[in-house]
């Protein structure tokens, strides 16, 4: 039986996430760059990858072997089941990058998280091409290679900005006005902006201190979890375009999915460039 989520450190809970993405990421490596075969998802550019289901099936039956009472929700295969005893469900992003992997770019990861009643408790990314993995619980840290993760506090600002990660949801379109005015502003005003095609290794890089800040417009929910949890145990702060407080739940519509996330000390400034943008942001 799975252990209480409010009595739970959730270790074993993130110990099997983290045995999972990594076997999954030693699969996509050992396919890289020429072993798959890939077809179009959708009608807006996107694709899947047997690697994506592949590694897929690899993380959820290891899920599934030690919780099998959870529910699980899988990018490709969708609502998997379980009876969510305790409001638990994991969310399995086997393949973030995978438009990436198809022209033979190296940037990309695995990401899986577990919530409890909506919320991340658990979140592990890990990135195949350098063999590292850093995971999160919450009120227990996040952690990388070198130990415990927190992002650099009182660090100068660049006189040429801030260096800021982008992502979007794929039901935007690429004509929305809000989304044009909001990368517009943010293009003018930052260093660089970076629009990673791999949201969860964008989280890391903001939990590890690389990059500033992160701008979500209507995020893709899968992902979504994993990486807020993992930035905010790294001492990052998360708010909507609003200012409200970020949760990084997957539920709920995609307009409640649209975030800044920086350090404490650069979020005033990056709600600024969202508010100069005249965005709606509710």
């Amino acid at each position: 039986m799975s252990p209480s989520p409010r009595s739970s450190d959730f270790t074993a809970e993130c110990r099997t996430a983290v045995a999972a993405a990594e076997a999954a990421g030693a699969l996509l490596r050992s396919r890289f760059p020429d072993g798959f075969a890939a077809r179009p998802k959708g009608d807006r550019g996107d694709v899947v990858t047997d690697l994506d289901l592949l590694a897929e099936a690899l993380v959820v039956d290891r899920i599934r072997a030690d919780f099998p009472h959870d529910r699980v929700l899988a990018e490709e295969a969708g609502d998997l089941g379980g009876d969510g005893g305790g409001g638990r469900t994991w969310l399995v992003d086997p393949l973030d990058g995978s438009n990436n992997v198809v022209i033979g770019l190296p940037v990309y990861v695995v990401g899986v998280a577990l919530c409890v009643d909506g919320a991340p408790v658990v979140g592990v990314v890990h990135d195949p091409v350098t063999g590292r993995t850093w995971s999160a619980r919450h009120g227990r840290g996040a952690h990388g290679p070198a130990g415990r993760l927190l992002v650099p506090a009182g660090r100068p600002p660049s006189p040429a900005g801030p260096l800021l990660a982008w992502t979007q949801g794929h039901a935007v379109r690429r004509d929305d006005p809000a989304v044009r005015a909001l990368r517009h502003t943010l293009e003018l005003r930052s260093r660089r902006l970076l629009q990673l095609w791999a949201p969860l290794l964008a989280w890391a890089m903001l939990a590890r201190g690389d990059i500033d800040g992160f701008v979500g417009y209507r995020a893709e929910a899968i992902d979504l979890p994993a990486g807020a949890l993992l930035a905010r145990e790294a001492g990052v702060a998360l708010r909507h375009l609003d200012g409200r407080d970020f949760t990084g739940c997957f539920t709920g519509p995609d307009t409640e999915r649209s975030f800044v996330a920086g350090r404490p000390e650069t979020l005033p400034s990056l709600l600024e460039l969202v508010a100069d943008s005249a965005v709606p942001t509710s």
